[in-house]
C-alpha cells in the first residue's frame, strides 16, 4: 500500500477530513449559548488545527531518554562492582605472580621471553609507572605487597578494561537490533557475571583480552548496520574502528585471533555478495575489496607489529629472556656477556659458545652424565641457559698438525674446514656413531668421547656455512653473524637440535641428534658462535653486530608459538587449579586464586549459575530454532520475512559462530587449560541467550514481557549478590561461606 506523502496528509487537513484536526477542533469548541458566534479569526484556526500535546509523566520522560540514563546508570555500577573493595588483598594473587613481574622487567627496562603477545604486558608497565612503582618488587606469588607499591591502582588500572565492556555490551545488543528489554538483560548478565567482576579486580591480561573481544564485536555490528551506506565517513570510522579492536586484542594475547576470525567470516560472506550483485561496478567492488584489505588486514598487523616495536625500544638490557632471541639480538642489549669484547672472526684454538638458530633454540651443552642406554657415553644436548658446561674449543682435525697455543700462528676457520669441537669442562670431543638417538631413534646419537688424543675420525665435523648476514666472504666463521651447518665426516648426517625434550636423566633438556635428513634450510641444523675469546686475536669493533628487528620479529613470535605449544599437562604433577573443557559451559569448576588460610583473603573464579547454565541451553535451543524453521521453510512456510531472516542471520548465528570460534581450539589443543580460558566465549554465549529472549517474546504482550524479563533480571541480580563474596574477597573461614557450596567441586569451602 502506498505510503500518504506530506502533501497528501496537508490536504487531507485543509479538506476537513483528518481525524487528529476533527477531533482537536471538537475539544476546543466553545458550548452553545445565545450570545452572537464570533467568526474565527485565521490565527484561531491555526491553533484548532494543531494537535493538542499531551505533558509527558516522569516515567515517560525517563523512558525517552533511556539511551543516555541507561548506559550512564549501567556504567557506575560496572565501575562500583568492579572497583569495591579491590585493595582488600595485599598479597600478590594468582598470576600477578607472573604479569606483575613482567610489567617489573619493563620498568627496568630488562629483556625477558613469555609466550604472550606484549601489548597487555606494556599497559601493566604503564599502570606500575602511574603508580610510582620502581621495578624492583619480584611478584612472588602468596607475598605481601610492600608499602611502597600502590598496587590498588594497578589493579584499578585494569579493572577499568572489564567495567568498559558492560556499557560496550549495552551498545552491541542495541546494534544487533534487540528490543530494549533484550538489550537490558543482556547487558546485566554481563555486569553480574560473577567470574568477570574478580577476573578483572586483578593485575590480569583478561579484562584486555575481554574488552578487546567485546569491543571487536560492537565495532563489527556498527559497521554491518552501514553496510548500505559504504564510503560514508561513518563507514570508514566503524571499518578503521574494527580494524583497531583487531589489532588490539591480538596483541593482548593470540585468542584474540578467533574475534579476528569471525570478522574474517563475515567480511567473506559481505564481499561474496557483492561479487553477486552484477549491477555494481568493478571499480566499486575493488575499492570494497580494496578498504577491507586495508582496514581489517595491514591496520591490525601494523598495530600488532608497533606493539612489538615498543616491546623492543623498552627492553635494551639484559635479562632473563636473552636465552630465546638470536645470538645478535642478544648482542645489542645492554651488560650482556654475549658479543662482548668477542674476536670478530674464528681460528682454531678459539674457546665459544655455539647457539642452535632454530626458533627458541639453546645453546649446545654437555655435562659429566652419561646416557642410561645407547653408548653410555657423555651427554649432549642442547639447554637455555648460561653455564659453563656450555663451552667449547675448536680444534684441527686429526690429520692436520697439533693445535699449539704458545705458537703466534693463526689458522682461521672457514667454509669446508674440518674440526674437532672440544667439550672445556670435560676435554671430550663431539662425537657420532651408528646408534640411535635416545628419543628421535631415526636419527644418530651425538655424545662426548676421548680427549684430546684418544678418538678417531668419529670426532670429526665438517663446517658449512648457510649465510652471513654482513658478508659475502664465507672464508671466515664471524662471530655472531655467521650461520653454518656442521657435518659429520664419516657419517654424512648434520648436528640437529630439535623441539624434543630429554627424560628426567637428560634433565629436560633438549635432545640433541645428527640427522641423516640434509635439508639446508632446516633452521634447527644451523648454528652459530654466540660468544668467542681467543688470545691471539683482537676484539671485534663496536658495531660489527646489527640486528634486523623483522628477523627479531618473527623469530620471537615462531618462539612464542613453540613455548605455547609446549604448556602440556605434566603426568607427573598434580594441577589442581587446571579444568577440561567440558566442565566449562556447565560451570562443573572453579578455581582457588590464592590460600584458602583463615586468614587469608581469598577470591573463587567461579560464574554466575543462570549466565552459565542460562547461555548454554540457549545455544542448545537456538540450534533447535534455526532447524525449526529450516524444516517449515522446506516445506513451503514463509513465517519470515527478510528482515526475520537477517535478524536470525546477524544477531543469532554469527554470536554462535563466535561461540564455536572461541571454546572448540581448547577442545583440540593439548596445552593446560584453565576456567578463564572460557571467558571469552562465554560473551558471546551471552548474546545468543539474549537473542532468544528477545526473539521470543518481542511479539508477546506487554504483561507477558514484563513478568518473563523481570523474573530473568531478578534472578540473574540475585545469585549476583549471593555470590558476591567469591568476588569481592572472602574474609574469615572459609567454612563460614558453605552456603555458597551447591556442589562438592566448588571447592568454595573445605
Amino acid at each position: 500500500m502506498a505510503t500518504p506523502t506530506v502533501g497528501s496528509e496537508r490536504a487531507t487537513t485543509v479538506s476537513g477530513a483528518n481525524p487528529l484536526g476533527d477531533a482537536a477542533r471538537r475539544r476546543n469548541v466553545a458550548p452553545v449559548t445565545p450570545t452572537v458566534i464570533q467568526k474565527p479569526q485565521p490565527e484561531d484556526k491555526k491553533k484548532a488545527l494543531l494537535p493538542v500535546k499531551k505533558e509527558q509523566s516522569f516515567l515517560d520522560s525517563i523512558a525517552s531518554r533511556e539511551w543516555i540514563i541507561a548506559p550512564l546508570v549501567f556504567t557506575f555500577l560496572a565501575f562500583f562492582t568492579r572497583f569495591y573493595k579491590i585493595g582488600l588483598s595485599p598479597i600478590v594473587t594468582w598470576d600477578e605472580a607472573h604479569f606483575g613481574k613482567f610489567g617489573s622487567h619493563y620498568l627496568k627496562r630488562e629483556f625477558y621471553f613469555d609466550v604472550h603477545p606484549p601489548a597487555g604486558k606494556l599497559l601493566v608497565g604503564l599502570s606500575g609507572l602511574l603508580a610510582g612503582y620502581n621495578g624492583s618488587f619480584e611478584f612472588k606469588s602468596g607475598e605481601t605487597y610492600p608499602e611502597e607499591i600502590n598496587y590498588t591502582f594497578m589493579r584499578q588500572f585494569n579493572a577499568f578494561w572489564g567495567a568498559v565492556c558492560v556499557p560496550m555490551a549495552y551498545y552491541t545488543a542495541k546494534e544487533l537490533r534487540f528490543k530494549l528489554p533484550a538489550v537490558w538483560l543482556v547487558t546485566l548478565m554481563v555486569l553480574c557475571e560473577n567470574s568477570y567482576t574478580t577476573i578483572s579486580r586483578f593485575i590480569l591480561l583478561d579484562s584486555m583480552l575481554l574488552f578487546g573481544t567485546v569491543a571487536t564485536t560492537l565495532c563489527w555490528a556498527k559497521f554491518h548496520n552501514l553496510r548500505n551506506k559504504s564510503f560514508t565517513p561513518a563507514w570508514a570510522m566503524w571499518l578503521f574502528m574494527t580494524g583497531l579492536s583487531i589489532g588490539f586484542v591480538c596483541s593482548v594475547k593470540w585468542v584474540g585471533l578467533f574475534v579476528t576470525a569471525l570478522v574474517g567470516l563475515y567480511t567473506i560472506e559481505d564481499l561474496w555478495n557483492k561479487f553477486g550483485d552484477i549491477k555494481m561496478p568493478v571499480k566499486v567492488l575493488a575499492a570494497h575489496v580494496a578498504a577491507r584489505v586495508g582496514g581489517l588486514i595491514i591496520l591490525p598487523f601494523a598495530i600488532y607489529l608497533v606493539s612489538f616495536a615498543i616491546h623492543f625500544i623498552v627492553l635494551t638490557n639484559s635479562g632473563p629472556g636473552d636465552a630465546q632471541m638470536p645470538s645478535l639480538f642478544q648482542a645489542n642489549l645492554k651488560g650482556t656477556e654475549v658479543g662482548r669484547d668477542s674476536p670478530l672472526e674464528l681460528a682454531l684454538g678459539s674457546r665459544v659458545t655455539i647457539k642452535n638458530m632454530g626458533y627458541g633454540g639453546g645453546l649446545l651443552h654437555s655435562h659429566v652424565q652419561t646416557y642410561p642406554e645407547g653408548s653410555n657415553q657423555q651427554q649432549v644436548t642442547c639447554y637455555h641457559h648460561k653455564d659453563s658446561n656450555n663451552d667449547w674449543f675448536f680444534y684441527p682435525n686429526r690429520r692436520e698438525q697439533a693445535y699449539d697455543e704458545n705458537s703466534d700462528e693463526i689458522r682461521y676457520i672457514g667454509d669446508g674446514s674440518t674440526v674437532r669441537l672440544i667439550h672445556a669442562q670435560t676435554g671430550r670431543n663431539l662425537h657420532s656413531h651408528e646408534i640411535p638417538a635416545p628419543m628421535t631413534k631415526s636419527d644418530k646419537e651425538v655424545s662426548c668421547y676421548g680427549n684430546l688424543t684418544v678418538g678417531d675420525e668419529k670426532d670429526h665435523w665438517k663446517i658449512e656455512v648457510v649465510k652471513d648476514t654482513n658478508s659475502r666472504d664465507r672464508s671466515k666463521i664471524r662471530t655472531l653473524t655467521t650461520a653454518f651447518r656442521l657435518k659429520h665426516e664419516v657419517l654424512g648426517c648434520y648436528l640437529r637440535a630439535g623441539t624434543v625434550n630429554l627424560p628426567q636423566w637428560g634433565f629436560k633438556q633438549i635432545e640433541t641428534t645428527c640427522t641423516k635428513t640434509n635439508n639446508p634450510r632446516d633452521t634447527y641444523t644451523h648454528w652459530n658462535v654466540e660468544s668467542h675469546t681467543n688470545p691471539k686475536l683482537p676484539p671485534a669493533a663496536p658495531g660489527q653486530y646489527k640486528n634486523q628487528f623483522f628477523q627479531d620479529f618473527i623469530h620471537l613470535n615462531v618462539a612464542m608459538m613453540t613455548s605455547n605449544n609446549a604448556l602440556v599437562p605434566d603426568p607427573d604433577k598434580q594441577d589442581d587449579l587446571a579444568s577440561q573443557w567440558w566442565q566449562w559451559p556447565i560451570l562443573h569448576v572453579g578455581l582457588r586464586m590464592c590460600s584458602w588460610d583463615d586468614k587469608t583473603v581469598k577470591y573463587f573464579l567461579l560464574g554466575n549459575p543462570l549466565v552459565y547454565w542460562g547461555s548454554t541451553v540457549g545455544l542448545g535451543v537456538f540450534g533447535l530454532l534455526v532447524v525449526w524453521y529450516t524444516l517449515r521453510w522446506q516445506r513451503g512456510y514463509n513465517e519470515l520475512d527478510q528482515d526475520g531472516i537477517d535478524q536470525i542471520h546477524y544477531a543469532g548465528i554469527y554470536p554462535v559462530i563466535g561461540w564455536f570460534l572461541h571454546y572448540l581450539p581448547f577442545i583440540v589443543m593439548g596445552r593446560v587449560t584453565y576456567v578463564h580460558h572460557y571467558y571469552p566465549a562465554l560473551y558471546f554465549a551471552i548474546l545468543s541467550f539474549g537473542f532468544l529472549a528477545d526473539w521470543f517474546l518481542r511479539a508477546k504482550s506487554k504483561l507477558t514481557q514484563s513478568i518473563a524479563f523481570g523474573i530473568l533480571y531478578a534472578t540473574v541480580i540475585g545469585l549476583y549478590i549471593f555470590f558476591m563474596p567469591i568476588s569481592w574477597g572472602m574474609v574469615g573461614p572459609n567454612q563460614q561461606y558453605k552456603y555458597m557450596k551447591w556442589f562438592d567441586n566448588w571447592r568454595i569451602s573445605d
